[in-house]
């Protein structure tokens, strides 16, 4: 696909992100981006917040994980949100990309739970998934001491935090785990097997590019990747019934390789009675709401989540 399907906005400001996230990642990048998204200095992440942060150890699937609890400075809570954060399942921490999500503390007197899941290839799947859905078990059994409304815990993840979001959701209904008042997936990694066209219509442009998803998929599956043993908390695209979910948010860029797996798994909830609202956003490439924030389309994205948030929030 040719550049003129990127939002001129947008297009203008890949030149930067480039030097930070390159459109092709392959195993010989792991280690530099692992440096070069990990999140900013805490002082400079919290500068200006009314927030406070509490650093903790969770029970993880067979390990210990460090996590941290976000709450209002105001004292005041009711929601509650567990945040898985992206990295393509191999980089990545707790609070990369998490700058929106500490808004949500601050608008909507949320409690958040972000945790530092085991990475790819180091530790392939179940074992990141299995670390997110037992931060989720942690977080609803200590609801109560956090001031937490065990009826408005919500799963939310970007990219590879919205996959293992969809699949935590999943295997919540399964195994009869915590009752999730909603799910926000923005532009999630859904899908192993790389079917879609738009899966190979962005190649080495953007972020997150065919190559880069062949990567992530390969270092959490190994050789079972695109075939018949992969199930569906892995990629939950493969589920075979998507009923009883819970509400769901999907937003994907038109431009980017997820947008037609993210449709095609509205479209899927949709069928099967669940509440879901979708957004595709015209020219945008892939978490141009964390790495160009400051343009129109992503202001109107992030915009557009919180009147999602605040709605299923409410009382």
């Amino acid at each position: 696909m040719g550049r003129s399907a990127f939002d001129p906005e947008l297009r203008a400001a890949l030149a930067v992100v480039g030097g930070v996230f390159p459109p092709t990642v392959t195993p010989e990048l792991v280690p530099f981006m692992r440096a070069s998204y990990a999140s900013p200095p805490r002082e400079e992440l919290l500068a200006g917040r009314r927030v406070e942060v509490e650093d903790i150890v969770v029970s993880g699937w067979g390990a210990m994980l460090d996590g941290s609890i976000v709450r209002p400075s105001s004292g005041g809570a009711g929601g509650g949100i567990v945040l898985l954060h992206s990295g393509g399942m191999m980089f990545g921490d707790r609070f990369s990309g998490a700058d929106q999500a500490l808004r949500w503390v601050e608008d909507f007197d949320a409690v958040l739970l972000t945790v530092d899941y085991r990475l790819a290839p180091e530790y392939p799947h179940p074992v990141p998934f299995e670390d997110c859905y037992a931060s989720l078990e942690w977080f609803a059994s200590h609801a109560p001491e956090l001031g937490v409304r065990t009826d408005r815990i919500l799963i939310a993840g970007a990219s590879a935090g919205g996959g293992l979001a969809a699949g935590v959701a999943l295997a919540a209904r399964d195994r009869g785990g915590p009752r999730l008042r909603g799910q926000l997936l923005d532009y999630p990694m859904l899908d192993d097997r790389g079917l879609t066209a738009s899966t190979s219509a962005f190649d080495g442009v953007g972020v997150w590019d065919r190559i880069s998803n062949e990567t992530g998929w390969r270092a959490l599956l190994g050789d079972r990747v695109g075939g018949p043993d992969v199930d569906a908390y892995a990629a939950p695209a493969r589920a075979n019934d998507l009923r009883g979910l819970p509400a769901t948010f999907i937003d994907v860029g038109s431009a980017e390789i997820f947008r037609d797996e993210a449709v095609d798994f509205a479209r899927r909830l949709w069928e099967a009675g669940v509440d879901t609202e979708l957004h595709v956003w015209p020219g945008a490439f892939h978490a141009c709401d964390i790495f160009a924030s400051h343009t129109t389309i992503a202001r109107s994205m992030i915009r557009t989540r919180n009147d999602w948030l605040r709605r299923l929030l409410a009382d």
